[in-house]
């Protein structure tokens, strides 16, 4: 018989696949816990113990689809790879009632290239993009920053906040969004979940200006917020750019601004960085630091009570490896999820 036809062969100890879906992965970890993850990739980067090649991008006429994979060693030696897949499809909850992103992550053993783990990815990415927020907030915000701008109010909205608020106190919270219903029912919603004081402000300047911290999460794609929105002092973290079409920050604001990317690659590509370049506000590759730079030590982040620092955040694959890798532990640990045998 031609051999090419033959039944696969198979190990039957072959590992399970644990799969855990998006209800299962929030009731695992908490905030702090995503700030740990990401703080623990960042080190690890800084140290040359990750990998992590381009993302592709694949468009479509409605939104798109992004793949994100790396590899990061852990500092006991233990080596996993994971890649995301999301689609990223704007106009999901008006015409369809679907989520904007939806995807899913595949963890695997880095040293047997074993599959440990397929995820539901909306979680994750909300959660370990508002812990790089907040992981920035604690270099590159004032000590004193109590008054904080979410400008776009979706589901990345509620993430950053959360998160922001579990980093530190916070007195008073400005919703800003274009569509009054959104800013409306997140303040209403928040102020119940988070009992903080949360205001619906039509005003974008007028909340900016208030605010000594700002987050961008909206899915813009023409810059609102510039210099004069923006306060000496302010933390600007600007999370919504993951597209080369989208953008949130004018030029004339990253010109004056200390800026820390997460990605020099990404953030020169998609990132705010990216239109700042474009529009020759600032020359190609000019910015203060990287996260990992001051995760590590290496740069200073806020040096003077009056500057602004702006934090670029596309969103990195090492990032969603370490996060996916505290959630597989803390799953397997709790027997969370469900195992099936793909390899049989």
């Amino acid at each position: 018989m031609d051999d090419k036809f033959a039944k696969p062969q198979t190990r039957r100890d072959a590992p399970s696949v644990l799969v855990l879906s998006r209800s299962s992965i929030a009731a695992l970890l908490s905030p702090s816990d995503y700030l740990a993850a990401v703080e623990t990739a960042l080190k690890a980067e800084a140290e040359g113990r990750t990998r992590a090649p381009p993302p592709l991008h694949i468009p479509t006429e409605s939104g798109g689809f992004h793949a994100k994979g790396a590899y990061l060693t852990l500092a006991d030696d233990r080596a996993f790879a994971a890649v995301k897949v999301n689609g990223n499809f704007p106009g999901n909850p008006k015409r369809n009632g679907l989520p904007t992103i939806q995807g899913a992550i595949v963890l695997s053993d880095a040293n047997t290239g074993a599959l440990l783990a397929l995820m539901d990815s909306i979680e994750v990415t909300l959660r370990r993009t508002a812990a790089a927020t907040a992981l920035a907030m604690r270099s590159l915000a004032r000590p004193d920053a109590d008054v904080v701008s979410i400008c776009g109010c979706g589901d990345q909205a509620r993430a950053q906040l959360e998160a922001i608020a579990d980093a530190r106190r916070i007195r008073k919270v400005y919703a800003v969004d274009i569509d009054p219903s959104a800013r409306a029912r997140f303040a209403k919603t928040l102020t119940a979940d988070l009992r903080l004081d949360i205001v619906a402000e039509p005003d974008l300047a007028k909340a900016a200006r208030a605010s000594g911290i700002i987050v961008t999460c909206t899915t813009s794609r023409t810059p609102f917020l510039g210099r004069d929105h923006v306060a000496p002092g302010t933390f600007v973290a600007a999370v919504g750019a993951d597209a080369p079409d989208k953008s949130e920050l004018m030029p004339d604001l990253m010109a004056i601004a200390k800026v820390v990317v997460d990605s020099p690659a990404q953030c020169t590509a998609m990132g705010d960085l990216h239109h700042a370049i474009a529009a020759r506000a600032i020359p190609d590759g000019h910015f203060h630091a990287t996260l990992s730079d001051l995760v590590a030590g290496r740069k200073p982040g806020r040096t003077n009570a009056d500057e602004i620092t702006i934090f670029d955040s596309t969103g990195v694959a090492i990032q969603d490896v370490a996060a996916a890798i505290r959630i597989y532990e803390r799953a397997s640990a709790q027997g969370t999820g469900l195992a099936i045998q793909l390899a049989l």
